[in-house]
């Protein structure tokens, strides 16, 4: 568990201890539904430690979760080219830490407001509310887009544009069931298919050319 995870979630704990405490004034049980809610947000909450790749050309997951879509598209908000976009569906019981696909430097951060369709919608990508990101590297120029779903209201960044990342770091997170997408350059070779789970800064997902 790190603290500043942890901290994202202070006034989740907050109300759900308020509300234990005074249930205790009605019922034991329903006391200990808070409880049980409270052990879900510190699991949910979890930031586990994770190895990546030392292979500079190694591209790994920016999430946690299951991939559902590869699939090449025009890239309009920062390259603006066709890149081959890898999304990752991350349900309620997966860590929701996002972390960086590659070493290298932000040059990119923009919040956009949007809808709160199902995150495994294709849709959701054009749609949701999101956060888009991209990487500078000698390499390659990656775009990780994180998007909220039908649950996930709220997603937070920790870095800036300007700040030097190492692949694995962590950058953000979306509280609750998302949608984190990584685009890539065609030239690209791609590690993964639908369907696989992947490991967020440690699972392969793409080598550079």
């Amino acid at each position: 568990m790190r603290f500043q995870t942890l901290f994202e979630a202070r006034w989740i704990f907050a109300v759900l201890l308020v509300l234990a405490l005074l249930s205790l004034l009605l019922t034991p049980w329903l006391a200990l539904l808070f409880v049980l809610l409270i052990a879900y947000t510190f699991a949910f909450f979890r930031d586990p430690e994770r190895l990546s790749p030392a292979e500079p050309d190694v591209v790994v997951a920016a999430a946690d979760g299951v991939v559902v879509e590869i699939a090449e598209l025009d890239e309009t908000e920062v390259v603006r080219e066709k890149m081959r976009r890898v999304a990752i569906f991350l349900s309620v019981f997966d860590v929701h830490t996002n972390r960086a696909p590659i070493d290298g430097r932000i040059i990119y951060r923009e919040h956009r407001i949007g809808l709160c369709l199902d995150a495994r919608n294709p849709a959701c990508s054009e749609k949701n509310e999101s956060m888009t990101w991209a990487f500078e590297s000698p390499r390659a120029t990656l775009v990780v887009r994180q998007i909220t779903g039908a649950i996930a209201r709220r997603i937070v960044g920790w870095l800036q544009v300007g700040d030097q990342v190492a692949k694995g770091a962590r950058f953000g997170m979306i509280r609750f069931g998302s949608r984190t997408e990584v685009y890539l350059p065609l030239s690209a070779s791609v590690l993964v298919k639908v369907g696989d789970r992947v490991a967020g800064g440690s699972s392969p997902i793409a080598r550079l050319s």
